[in-house]
């Protein structure tokens, strides 16, 4: 793999078939003259000028600005300071798990996760073909081999058959990544685990506060790793976060995220380290955060509710699963575009995007993208590309309001209805 250049493949010289499933560029938004008006927050006041509903947005306005603030005022800004430790435990709490490593994004604690369960060259990793990028990357950095399987069409999430059967002496590790906010089938998939020596490393960068049996994920493998982008359910900006119930485990990524310095002297190192720490003003916004998960996650599935309700009579609109047992968060509020709608999903992207609304396709599988399409070239994952070729998601921020919802809504019956 050669980093200094980009990989040049492009749609149409991996067949016409699969060009047909790749999605084109976003569609221009346009500022919309009838879209609800900005409620302004604390002054509650409606700005009526004309506007964009974006696709997501941070919802700030707990204890921010109080606990930065104190950061601030005492200096201690950096990655030491008391709202590292207290974001760590507050958050760990949070997902029923007991140790929790803050770092400086999702894809690092991926990254770190596997490396402090000594996953390297010669290895294979399990992972979802339908995943963000971020995932097989992890597995990249450590010279592993990541190895994928399809979907399942129910709850979008991989197919644990298919992992039984991928299965084999170099398998080191399984990433079940919870898709949208929905909790991967964990029982079965931890069954495997156990019963072949595998770790099991939850990417759940999209799942804070989501359920399966009534356990949270971020505590039902053996660690999870947890992203805290401005979009996702909870934020500090950028910034990351592993949970796990494993002590030692729990040690090694603390150890590894900072250099790796030795307690016996400074500047000794026994491991090969990484400059993965976050901040203490990220943990101070992450706290203030956590403190409000609940709520969060509460008005996210509410939002969706209203989705459900509205959507229900357009035909050829898909609304998202949600398993028995299981709590979803709709992190993002995602519905698949069936045949019977008067539109292809794109078409129907450019339409919303007229009317003010942005939006976003799903994930392009992994097997598709320019950087891996060699390595996995032949190999079909037809439940992930139908997924590509369908879906997408609606605004989807905590802070949407039920008239946001219902403008959306509108929008798509006429769009059916031309």
């Amino acid at each position: 793999m050669n980093l200094r250049q980009p990989t040049q493949t492009t749609p149409a010289e991996m067949g016409e078939d699969i060009a047909r499933i790749i999605p084109g560029k976003d569609p221009e938004l346009h500022v919309s003259n009838t879209a609800p008006p900005v409620k302004r927050i604390p002054v509650h006041e409606e700005d009526d000028s004309p506007r964009i509903i974006p696709v997501c947005e941070p919802t700030l306005g707990g204890n921010e600005k109080k606990y930065v603030t104190e950061c601030l005022d005492s200096n201690w800004i950096s990655s030491a300071g008391r709202f590292i430790t207290e974001f760590e435990n507050a958050f760990a709490q949070a997902c029923d798990a007991q140790y929790g490593v803050a770092c400086a994004n999702g894809t690092v604690a991926l990254h770190l996760a596997l490396a402090a369960m000594d996953i390297g060259p010669g290895d294979e990793v399990i992972i979802p073909a339908f995943t963000m990028i971020a995932t097989i990357n992890a597995v990249a950095y450590t010279g592993a081999t990541p190895v994928l399987v399809d979907s399942e069409p129910r709850t979008w999430n991989m197919d644990i058959n298919q992992v039984a059967d991928k299965i084999t002496p170099k398998t080191k590790a399984i990433i079940p990544v919870h898709t949208y906010g929905h909790p991967v089938d964990m029982a079965p998939l931890m069954e495997l685990a156990e019963k072949h020596g595998l770790w099991a490393l939850e990417d759940a960068a999209e799942a804070h506060g989501a359920e399966y049996r009534g356990a949270r994920a971020g505590g039902l493998g053996h660690a999870a790793a947890f992203s805290f982008y401005a979009n996702k359910n909870i934020t500090t900006g950028e910034g990351g976060m592993i949970t796990t119930n494993n002590e030692k485990l729990a040690a090694l990524c603390r150890n590894l995220r900072d250099h790796a310095f030795s307690p016996e002297r400074h500047f000794w190192h026994k491991y090969l380290g990484f400059n993965y720490r976050m901040t203490n003003l990220q943990a101070a916004v992450g706290l203030a955060q956590t403190e409000r998960l609940d709520e969060l996650v509460a008005a996210r599935r509410r939002n969706a509710a209203l989705y459900n309700q509205l959507l229900a009579d357009i035909p050829g609109i898909v609304t998202p699963p949600e398993a028995k047992d299981v709590k979803n968060v709709y992190w993002m509020y995602s519905v698949m575009v069936a045949d019977e709608f008067a539109m292809t999903r794109d078409e129907l992207r450019r339409f919303l995007a007229q009317e003010g609304i942005e939006t976003r396709t799903f994930f392009i599988p992994m097997h598709f993208q320019p950087i891996y399409y060699q390595q996995f070239k032949g190999q079909r994952f037809p439940v992930a590309e139908d997924l590509c070729r369908r879906g997408f998601y609606y605004p989807s921020a905590s802070s949407l309001t039920a008239r946001e919802i219902r403008y959306i809504v509108t929008a798509t019956q006429r769009a059916y209805m031309r």
